[in-house]
């Protein structure tokens, strides 16, 4: 893995640092500049071994930004950051987790009250502290200490983008070691949730300390926690990655039990039960002719394991029996007179059945996807050109591309939304667009990595619009209706109940030209908890209006979530997976967008940017 992500990280603390202090102006650029550094096709350590000229190559990566990223290339600090940090000597993290406590807040109540950590924000908000101090009130202190629970228990958990990557990398590690029959990852994360406690993998091996002994030694690892002759932990990226090698023939055994949920476990070792069968992490075991005692023993270790399997590390069930099944998960699932589940669904919320009758449903693959209906350029808060966003689409394969740039309303990061005007200033841009990238496929494009997939995407003009607090569409309805699709979004008013929510979302589904409500919640995971409508309500109103449910593919957003999902797809109502790219390479977000449809049991069928480009029109003209 590249470390741009690190880098970008860096330059956001910088920002919040110098926002903190009260410094203007610069904040933006170092913002700015952790984007492009983070969307980067080039490892910045490779740049930066070149000389800050070739860092500062990278688009709104200036001189000065450019040096304190070779300075930390070379020497893994930046001296101006730790001044900073001294100076400033907060969690920062911690305390902006608080959602309404931005950077400026973290400063001012340093400045005044010497606060520094989530625990000391909450002691002072508790003392009435925080609303004595000039700038502050009794309804901010109130906000505030209301958030505190939300920001400390998002902090136990990681996001599943922010996981997935390390665990991709761990596994394609582990994967290529000689002494790996198998490998896979576990957990939650195989259930892709969408926050998980660890990374947990699993190996298949006949011989465990060599598997361990190279993990342990993984160049990603920044620390081993502990390694013994068949487990061990590192930590990477800030997260703990937990291995465990078991033997060839108990791989798909041990793979069924530690991916989880407790929940399904439970269900299908109780179906076991009912069979004569015993199943464990070591296998499917026939238990009819051993004697009671020995299955006591067996059971009470059994009930050793964790409340979620993603973190159980003990040696809990043992082999009683004859093995009938174990090496392989879909050998398990069959023993057991089951289909087999996918992962996303092992929640017990009706798949054991189903997979007993015969009647899982044919899950919507990410390869499925042929276009995306919600993307940014630089037109509003994207960080690159519509030719570049269409070349991307199609390089990815897409039948067709969808450009949506945030139109002007409440909530609109930075002012940055379009007005009437701009947006059919836009139209001719799209167009032009589109005939830049089709001469330069064309032509061949020597050279020209945008544009190698071959023949150029079909392009629709839309707009990400505004749902106001009503749930009003703050874009002119004329404007509206020249436009090939509509995605309406609430950016603002995030916190109202749930009655004033459902109200506005089925408002805005029933407006005559919405196509896709747009991330329904507005919630950012481990940031802000979002809305909290009557979801029944609000998808049966969009099934019954023909307006599309979006799943937004950004690993921050994962909304509607599965749960939303399947309420989406039981009331008929249509699903668009998207991923609110904002630049190329977030394209490939759609596979998170994807799984999450998959958690709400979702089909092809059931989603819209699945259909060919005709069957996306014939749903717009509806």
């Amino acid at each position: 893995m590249s470390r741009n992500d690190e880098v970008a990280a860096l330059l956001e603390e910088f920002a919040d640092l110098l926002e903190a202090t009260g410094v203007e102006y610069k904040p933006t650029a170092y913002r700015r500049a952790a984007e492009n550094v983070r969307e980067h096709a080039a490892p910045v350590e490779n740049l930066a071994g070149e000389g800050e000229d070739a860092v500062a190559e990278i688009d709104r990566v200036g001189d000065a930004i450019a040096a304190k990223i070779v300075e930390y290339v070379e020497t893994g600090a930046i001296q101006e950051l730790e001044a900073l940090r001294s100076e400033l000597p907060v969690d920062m993290a911690g305390l902006t987790a608080v959602e309404g406590v931005g950077p400026k807040t973290v400063g001012s109540l340093y400045e005044a009250l010497g606060i520094t950590t989530l625990d000391e924000l909450e002691a002072a908000a508790e003392a009435g502290d925080i609303q004595e101090v000039s700038g502050f009130g009794a309804k901010t202190e109130s906000n505030i200490l209301d958030n505190i629970p939300f920001a400390r228990e998002s902090r136990k958990r990681t996001r599943l983008g922010d996981a997935r990557p390390v665990a991709d990398a761990a596994l394609a590690y582990l994967a290529d070691l000689d002494a790996a029959d198998a490998a896979e990852v576990c957990g939650s994360i195989r259930r892709w949730k969408e926050t998980i406690g660890d990374i947990d993998l699993l190996v298949a091996s006949e011989s465990r300390e060599p598997i361990v002994e190279a993990f342990t030694e993984w160049p990603e690892a920044d620390a081993t926690i502990e390694a013994g002759t068949g487990k061990a932990s590192v930590r990477a990226s800030g997260t703990r990655v937990d291995l465990r090698v078991v033997d060839p023939d108990e791989f798909g055994a041990a793979l069924q039990y530690f991916t989880g949920s407790r929940a399904h476990n439970v269900a299908v070792r109780n179906r076991a039960i009912d069979r004569g069968l015993k199943l464990n992490e070591y296998g499917l075991f026939d238990v009819s002719g051993v004697d009671d005692a020995a299955l006591d023993a067996d059971s009470d270790a059994d009930a050793e394991g964790s409340e979620d399997t993603e973190d159980a590390n003990s040696d809990g069930g043992q082999r009683v029996g004859e093995r009938v099944a174990g090496a392989t998960e879909d050998g398990v699932y069959e023993a057991l007179g089951m289909e087999p589940v996918p992962p996303e669904l092992r929640e017990n919320n009706g798949e054991v059945e189903a997979a007993a009758a015969g009647t899982l449903p044919d899950l919507v693959a990410t390869d499925a996807i042929r276009g995306d209906l919600h993307t940014h350029t630089d037109w509003s808060d994207g960080g690159f050109t519509i030719a570049e966003m269409i070349a991307a689409a199609a390089d990815r394969g897409y039948d067709y591309h969808v450009v949506s740039d945030h139109a002007a309303g409440p909530g609109v990061f930075g002012n940055t939304g379009l007005d009437e005007a701009e947006i059919a200033e836009q139209a001719e841009a799209v167009a032009a667009a589109v005939a830049e990238v089709d001469g330069a496929v064309a032509a061949g494009a020597p050279g020209d990595e945008a544009t190698e997939g071959g023949a150029a995407v079909e392009v629709f003009h839309g707009i990400e619009a505004n749902i106001d607090a009503e749930g009003a569409i703050t874009t002119a309805d004329e404007t509206l209706a020249d436009l090939d699709l509509v995605v309406a979004s609430p950016h603002s008013a995030l916190g109202q109940d749930s009655d004033a929510a459902t109200e506005r979302l089925i408002r805005a589904v029933e407006h005559p030209h919405v196509d896709v409500l747009g991330h329904p919640t507005g919630r950012l995971i481990n940031s802000r908890p979002g809305l909290t409508p009557d979801v029944e309500a609000v998808v049966e109103a969009a099934a019954a209006a023909g307006t599309a449910i979006e799943v937004n593919a950004n690993p921050a957003r994962l909304d509607a979530d599965g749960d939303a999902v399947r309420a989406a797809v039981d009331a008929g109502a249509t699903i668009a997976v998207n991923t609110d790219a904002h630049a190329p390479r977030e394209l490939d977000n759609i596979r998170y967008g994807v799984h999450t449809a998959r958690r709400g049991w979702a089909e092809t069928a059931d989603v819209l940017n699945a259909r060919s480009a005709d069957g996306l029109r014939e749903f717009l003209a509806d």
